[in-house]
């Protein structure tokens, strides 16, 4: 029986769902996309977090753990953020809609 690394992804503390509406999630350019991994397992798992081919952190955490990451963004734009998560062989990645937009909705 294998056990998923991942339990649960958070994004802006709610539970990550690539079928939500992408505004609940989206931020304004300068205000941080805060992303949450709970990790079950035992051991140490090595935890990255890469966005546009850059690695944007790299960390490891004690399984099992809560990683959490903050990032901030400058320019608007819709980006990609892949979560991978390495433990005991095994190797899991989540995808993530990171989208910022220029300026707040006024009204």
């Amino acid at each position: 029986m294998s056990m998923n690394l991942i339990k649960m992804v958070k994004l802006n503390n709610l539970q990550y769902n690539a079928n939500r509406d992408p505004q609940v999630y989206r931020r304004v350019a300068g205000h941080p996309f805060r992303i949450q991994a709970l990790l079950e397992g035992k051991g140490t798992a090595k935890i990255s977090v890469t966005c546009e081919g850059k690695t944007m952190k790299e960390t490891s955490i004690e399984l099992p753990g809560i990683f959490s990451y903050e990032v901030t963004f400058k320019n608007a734009g819709i980006r990609i953020a892949t979560l991978t998560v390495s433990a005991d062989g095994r190797s899991e990645s989540h995808d993530l809609l990171l989208d910022t937009e220029a300026h707040a909705k006024v009204g």
